[in-house]
């Protein structure tokens, strides 16, 4: 082998592979870009009033909202009451369920 080719070898054997790294804000941008919709169910359990009050406890939402999120509930069978991150998202399902609520999430 002449020293040219082996030196062109040599280059091809250890040229480093470019590989992307994901940095830590694209991570949390991904994160942020990734909403999960929480949802809650019709029930035959829970009195309308108490699904408004638990709406504005957990979800801080105001009476009018709750009473809007309670009634398409109570009439379409399930209302998306939320869009979080997953993370705050496994948490508010949580809570709606510790208060009595069917309530799930899914990716939007």
């Amino acid at each position: 082998m002449t020293e040219g080719r082996w030196l062109m070898a040599v280059a091809q054997l250890t040229s480093p592979e470019v590989v992307k790294e994901e940095s830590v804000e694209d991570k949390v941008k991904e994160a942020f870009d990734q909403l999960w919709g929480v949802i809650v169910w019709n029930d035959p359990i829970n009195l309308m009033s108490y699904v408004v009050y638990v709406f504005q406890r957990v979800l801080k939402m105001s009476k009018q909202d709750a009473t809007r999120h309670m009634l398409e509930v109570h009439n379409k069978g399930k209302s998306m009451v939320a869009k979080e991150t997953k993370e705050k998202a496994e948490l508010l399902v949580h809570q709606l369920q510790g208060f009595g609520l069917q309530a799930t999430m899914e990716k939007t």
